[in-house]
């Protein structure tokens, strides 16, 4: 399918968008640019009510929707008590990138709104302002502030712990604990309860049979607090496989028509082994790789992609079987297809 371009007509009635009718809006309010707000997946986030020292992340993620190839020049926060990160700044077409907005939960308390400034600068001028808002209890703590499995070997399974303490009646009871993952289990205990303080722990176990990749879930606790009873608490990880291939986008770049062209991957694995097969049905031949005989812990397999006859863009997963393991790991391949230009 044919990706829409920005041509030059496009920045012409932005301009003209800027000039007019934006000049005659109040002056605290700030342009929109339609095209680079296409690109998000929300354009403003609520944490709502979160527990001091909770983990309160958001991740919102952008598309490039273009053919032309976008650029973020910078991000920024208008408030100290959230920070951004973004995965990538360049997103050649078609990729994805993500934000990971974090409100600040220990050093800020009640009520906290902000915004996230994304400016681009290609392939034209454009700033997104995302606002943000979180409310921070002051009577719940969560120590830490959330379940973070980091990297779990896949079939291992792993075990967290998280403190819960309240401060106000000292009969505030958590009456149940809400889990819709089927990846995780959890289980509850009081662990004190004394001068208007109440103290649970919480433990979350990822079950061995967990699939690979990233885990991202949220647990809530329902307390019997008639105005916010409900206490999110987020559980982030990552169930490894035993190799990891690199990069996962594999881009040729612009090829011309039948034109090949060579990239390497690297996969590692945790013990000594070999690649056996490379491929895709719908590329077939065009992918082809060099594979050692020799079993090694990395391996560097040579890709080559040859182009097809006809313009557009490939964009491909292509998979990478390891000898004697039941799945394949993956990554995907892009190309742009270009005939040369005919010479004057």
């Amino acid at each position: 399918m044919t990706r829409p371009l920005l041509p030059a007509i496009f920045l012409m009635v932005t301009l003209c968008m800027n000039r007019t009718g934006f000049a005659q809006q109040a002056p605290a309010e700030k342009p929109r640019y339609p095209w680079a707000d296409k690109m998000f997946s929300a354009l403003e986030h609520d944490f709502g009510v979160v527990a001091r020292g909770a983990d309160a992340k958001y991740r919102i993620e952008i598309t490039n929707l273009y053919q032309e190839e976008v650029h973020i020049q910078q991000i920024t926060t208008t408030c100290g008590c959230t920070a951004v990160r973004p995965s990538k700044e360049t997103l050649a077409s078609r990729e994805k990138a993500e934000i990971e907005i974090t409100m600040d939960t220990r050093k800020f308390t009640n009520l906290k709104t902000s915004s996230v400034v994304v400016v681009f600068d290609k392939p034209l001028f454009a700033e997104v302002r995302i606002p943000i808002q979180a409310y921070i209890r002051t009577d719940v703590v969560l120590n830490p502030g959330g379940v973070d499995f980091q990297a779990v070997p896949r079939g291992t399974g792993a075990s967290r712990k998280v403190a819960i303490a309240y401060a106000g009646r000292e009969d505030w009871k958590i009456r149940e604990v809400i889990n819709k993952s089927p990846h995780l289990e959890v289980a509850l205990k009081e662990t004190g309860r004394a001068n208007n303080r109440v103290n649970y722990e919480l433990e979350v176990n990822l079950k061995p049979d967990a699939p690979l990749g990233v885990l991202r879930e949220q647990v809530t606790l329902i307390t019997d607090d008639a105005a916010n009873p409900q206490i999110p608490v987020l559980v982030d990880g990552r169930v490894e496989s035993d190799f990891n291939i690199n990069p996962t986008v594999v881009d040729f770049g612009i090829l011309a028509p039948g034109a090949q062209g060579s990239k390497n991957v690297v996969i590692r694995g945790r013990k000594p082994f070999t690649v056996s097969a490379v491929r895709n049905a719908n590329l077939g031949e065009r992918i082809a790789a060099k594979l050692s005989a020799e079993a090694k812990p990395i391996q560097i397999v040579p890709l080559s992609l040859t182009a097809p006859t006809a313009e557009g863009l490939v964009d491909e997963v292509v998979e990478v079987q390891i000898e004697g393991q039941p799945e394949p790991v993956t990554c995907r391949v892009i190309a742009k297809v270009v005939a040369p230009k005919a010479k004057p």
